[in-house]
Parts: structure tokens; sequence; C-alpha cells
């Protein structure tokens, strides 16, 4: 029986954690009540990547400075949150590097519109929030993601804080186990 214990403490620290969907900022991909996998190990193997779902700890709220697309300095001054979830799942559409940004309800990473299959038809990505963006386009610094919820409406993700470093990345969410009858990868 500690032989069990020992097993699953080492899966759970190491390789892989099952995490629960609280809220619809990821519909229609993941619903409330969901239960997904993820990978722990991925990124020890490789880069993140865009298009990816990774599950994160939840990102600081002080100011940080970023690149904006013509290259000069802004600071990004994040919304307060009092949300109490530790941990959220959102979508990488932009690397380190790569430039962001939002237009006619689209987004545009290196000046090229963002093929997003994964989006109902007919949605639109609001603009980032202008209280915590002054310029309407960053540059993703170096060793730092910019993730957003596939409910691009109802979802509070880099659009409200800001990239994120990838040290805050718990995994990759690769597939659903709950409800059965929806297992399967993602």
């Amino acid at each position: 029986m500690a032989g069990a214990l020992i097993v699953a403490i080492v899966i759970k620290t190491f390789l892989f954690q099952a995490f629960y969907i609280p809220s619809v900022s990821m519909e229609p991909t993941l619903k409330v009540g969901d239960r997904v996998l993820v990978n722990k190990l991925s990124y020890k193997l490789h880069d993140v990547h865009r298009g990816d779902i990774v599950v994160f700890e939840r990102p600081s709220t002080d100011p940080q400075t970023v690149e904006s697309c013509d290259g000069k300095s802004m600071t990004l001054m994040p919304q307060k949150n009092t949300e109490e979830v530790h941990d959220l799942i959102k979508r990488v559409v932009a690397v380190g590097g790569e430039t962001v940004e939002v237009r006619t309800g689209r987004i545009f990473v290196n000046g090229s519109e963002l093929n997003e299959p994964y989006l109902p038809a007919n949605s639109s990505t609001p603009p980032f929030e202008s209280t915590v963006f002054p310029a309407p386009c960053i540059k993703v610094p170096k060793d730092e993601v910019f993730v957003l919820g596939d409910n691009r409406g109802n979802s509070a993700a880099s659009n409200r804080f800001g990239p994120i470093p990838e040290s805050l990345i718990v995994g990759r969410a690769f597939v659903r186990v709950w409800p059965l009858g929806s297992l399967g990868g993602i």
C-alpha cells in the first residue's frame, strides 16, 4: 500500500496532475466542471508552442514593463484580482519575441492574423483593456507567453494582466478525463 502511495505522489508531483475547470473562460473547448490532465514534464522537454492550452499559477498584478510594437518601452498596469482561484487555464496565442495585437476583433501575431479554428464561428476578441495597455500592440518578452481564454468575451487573461513568465506554467493540458462522455484529447 505504501508503494502505491509513493508512486501516486511521484506521478502527481512530477508527471501529471488533474485540474478542474471552474469558469466559462475556455468554452467551448472546455466547460465548467470538466477535468483535464496536465503534463507537468512537457515543457522540460520542449518549448511552449502557440496554440497550447496551459495551466499556470495566477500571475502577479504588479506593474510590468514591456516593449510596444513600435519599440517604445511601456508599463502595463494589471487589474487587481479578487478571485481566489490559484491556477488558471488558457491558450497560448503568442510566445517570447512575438508581437501581439487585436485588430477588428481578430488576434494578429507578428502582423499576420492568427488562425484560430478552435473559436466559435463569428466570435470576436475584444480590444485589450485600455486601463492595462497604453498601446494596442506589444512585443512579448523573452521567456514569457501571452495567453487568452477561448471564450474571449468572458475571460480575464493576458488581455487584463499582461504576458506571463513561462516559469509560472504548471504544464500543458492534453486530455479531458471528465465527464466520461467527453473523454479525449484537447
